[in-house]
């Protein structure tokens, strides 16, 4: 059975990901893997931004490690629910599907899973970053297509199959 990998961040462009590697998993009897990935800076810009908070969910904040600990668990629960709802509201009937949140750089956890998972294809998304913004910021997609240890199919947002 081939293994297909398919990081999921919520935008169009991940969701029509999920809906391609669907297709795909059907065609060639493969297992999906959806991943959602909880990058730390952006838990650490929004403990930043947020600084002012006591709480985060009705108790009390005492240290800055506490309120990072909660965030992060807000956004794992996030991502978790997001993959949930994913998988409730498309049809994946007669495809072994399984889901996972990650903590880290996302290039760095795609790659590293799509490794150590022995997967055959990453099916992932392209946001459509402007050739401009793309080479100053550089691209999740990007780095994976460069690193990745298997191909990797990028799906642009407006795909339906």
């Amino acid at each position: 059975m081939k293994k297909i990998l398919v990081p999921v961040d919520g935008s169009n462009a991940s969701i029509s990901a999920v809906k391609k590697s669907i297709e795909v998993g059907r065609k060639f009897d493969s297992a999906i893997k959806l991943i959602s990935v909880v990058k730390p800076s952006e838990i650490r810009e929004r403990e930043r931004n947020e600084n002012m908070w006591n709480a985060v969910d009705g108790s009390l904040i005492s240290t800055d490690a506490e309120l990072e600990k909660k965030l992060s668990n807000i956004y794992v629960e996030s991502s978790q629910s997001l993959l949930n709802q994913i998988v409730s509201r498309l049809d994946f009937s007669g495809i072994s599907v399984e889901k996972e949140v990650l903590i880290g750089e996302p290039f760095e956890k795609i790659v590293e899973a799509a490794k150590n998972g022995n997967y055959d294809l990453i099916i992932m998304g392209n946001r459509g970053f402007s050739k401009i913004k793309r080479f100053f910021v550089g691209s999740v997609t990007q780095r994976v297509i460069s690193e990745a240890p298997c191909p990797v199919l990028v799906i642009k947002s407006n795909f339906e199959p």
